[in-house]
């Protein structure tokens, strides 16, 4: 991987260069759900419904260098930001890592494939529906598990 450091997954996020924070996402596609926040209390509740350039097959974005063209409101994780963002998953390297905790087994860097995300049951490939065609948030709720 070009750029990349020997286990650079272990370093403190600080340390990280822009190529080895971008390969640190486990490509779980989580992120890329729509949420409902309740205005009064703050509750999170999380959906099946992917953004438009998710593909719901691979829980990859289409269009990752230009997305901020298609999606303005898509937000960039940043190691600013990433201890604050509430609706991250349990499984998420990034919150692991700035929780000072080992990435997962299935994690990619550690398992060498990148499939095992998908294998652990932790992608949304295959089972989320696209913003295009999911008609109200509110009927499409879910609890996802962290494995």
């Amino acid at each position: 991987m070009n750029g990349l450091r020997d286990t650079f997954w272990e370093l403190p996020l600080a340390d990280l260069n822009r190529a080895e924070w971008e390969a640190l996402c486990d490509g779980c596609g989580r992120c890329c759900l729509h949420k409902i926040e309740d205005p009064d209390t703050g509750q999170v509740e999380h959906t099946n419904v992917a953004c438009k350039l998710l593909d719901t097959r691979t829980a990859q974005c289409s269009d990752y260098r230009n997305r901020k063209a298609f999606v303005p409101d898509c937000m960039r994780l940043t190691i600013k930001i990433v201890g604050e963002v509430p609706w991250l998953p349990e499984s998420c390297a990034y919150r692991l890592r700035h929780e000072g905790k080992p990435l997962r087994d299935w994690h990619y860097l550690i398992s060498g494939n990148r499939e095992s995300v998908m294998h652990a049951g932790v992608s949304v490939a295959g089972r989320v529906v696209s913003e295009l065609v999911a008609g109200p948030l509110e009927h499409h709720i879910v609890e996802w598990e962290t494995p």
